[in-house]
């Protein structure tokens, strides 16, 4: 069952509200507390990164747009979708080990981030490839289709699981240094997903200078 009509509906139910309480701006997202931004000059540098984008999820049946926010590290995501106003409608937190799903006032639990977005939304995204693919990577399931002029991937097949994800970088940008895709298009079946990046952050630790203590 997909409950993406339930979202939409609570998205809008969240935008409604907060247009008639006159909530303006956006919310302020919570600080890092051990990572930093940094420069590269590779994407594949940066083992942590955050964004801010747009996120667009089409079914034969509804479509939804949001806002999102993802903090990405090799061992915790924090990922959070909002409305036009900022307001939370979603949030899921994971480790290799553990995930936490908030949705429509109610919390959701399971030890896989995938599995859990999958049985509680009905949506079959690709979590684990995500970082790959935002940061303009291909992974050990990938198959690329087509180059562009500079050797970076315009179109790849991810076969991991059948039907196969269907996935076209439409446009590319310069942040943090290095050169990561500005829009993604992902197409799997009847389920289409479009993701605008507008801020990639690289994140790492903070130099620590000579006569600091660590």
């Amino acid at each position: 069952m997909n409950n993406l009509k339930r979202l939409t509906k609570t998205i809008f139910s969240c935008f409604t509200l907060s247009a008639l309480l006159l909530l303006a701006g956006c919310e302020t997202l919570p600080p890092m507390t051990d990572l930093s931004p940094i420069t590269v000059t590779d994407a594949r540098q940066a083992t942590a990164w955050e964004l801010q984008g747009k996120l667009a999820i089409k079914t034969p049946d509804d479509k939804l747009s949001a806002n999102i926010y993802w903090r990405h590290s090799e061992y915790r995501d924090e990922l959070t979708l909002t409305t036009m106003l900022g307001t939370t409608v979603l949030t899921l937190n994971s480790t290799p080990n553990s995930a936490h799903l908030h949705i429509d006032g109610k919390d959701f639990r399971d030890d896989n981030a995938q599995r859990l977005l999958e049985r509680v939304s009905g949506w079959s995204i690709p979590l684990a490839d995500l970082p790959l693919w935002i940061t303009g990577q291909v992974g050990p399931n990938d198959q690329v289709i087509a180059r562009d002029s500079q050797g970076k991937p315009k179109q790849l097949t991810n076969t991991q699981t059948p039907p196969p994800w269907q996935v076209a970088f439409l446009s590319w940008q310069s942040q943090s240094g290095a050169s990561v895709p500005h829009q993604l298009k992902l197409e799997r079946g009847d389920l289409q997903l479009k993701l605008q990046l507008n801020q990639w952050q690289a994140l790492g630790k903070p130099a620590i200078l000579v006569g600091e203590q660590p």
